[in-house]
């Protein structure tokens, strides 16, 4: 498959799920844009990084890139390389000397390691038109809604988090143990996140 390159354009709030963010990543050669659904603490992780604020301490990401250094490992690129019941799956590509691994990574982390090694970033074009949106005011005057970015990205968010709201509690009880159990922590607190706010209401 061809590989799309993606541009990281920043975050924003996520107005709808407390303390989470919309990592929006940019088609670099065309107007679509792919939001992503990371927590706080990653969230703070690329920020940190993007805006060249240098912590007294190495975090866990700046850990691994001294590692990864200090042993010649390179990052050569980050692929996001599927989309299943909202949750996006995302490699490394690393190499040293003349051998080349792939490794499994949120895409979180991978995406704060890609602006610390400053490597590319891609996708496949299933993704893109599967969860991506397209950013052209055009659009939506021509359509008549006037939609600002900010909303067309919300709208991206909620309909990525919707999935949660149309299962059964059953079946949330059984996302979340199967979050938990392959260690995706961010999509484990959305669940949780779901079935509390289900408890009170």
């Amino acid at each position: 498959m061809k590989k799309i390159p993606l541009d990281i354009v920043g975050l924003s709030y996520s107005q709808t799920q407390s303390g989470a963010y919309a990592l929006l990543l940019n088609e670099s050669k065309g107007k679509r844009r792919l939001p992503i659904i990371i927590g706080g603490f990653e969230a703070q992780a690329i920020a940190i990084e993007m805006e060249n604020m240098k912590p007294s301490r190495p975090l866990t990401h700046d850990l691994f890139k001294n590692f990864a250094e200090t042993f010649e490992i390179k990052l050569k690129e980050v692929i996001i390389y599927n989309l299943v019941e909202g949750i996006f799956y995302a490699k490394l590509i690393c190499a040293r000397d003349n051998n080349e691994v792939e490794i499994d990574a949120r895409t979180s982390d991978a995406i704060a390691l890609a602006v610390r090694f400053n490597c590319p970033v891609y996708t496949y074009e299933f993704i893109l038109n599967s969860a991506g949106i397209v950013m052209d005011e055009e659009l939506a005057k021509e359509t008549g809604t006037g939609t600002t970015k900010e909303a067309k990205v919300e709208k991206a968010v909620e309909k990525q988090e919707d999935d949660f709201r149309k299962k059964t509690p059953e079946e949330l009880k059984d996302m979340l143990q199967k979050a938990l159990d392959r260690e995706d922590y961010e999509r484990a607190s959305h669940i949780r996140d779901e079935i509390n706010a289900r408890k009170k209401s």
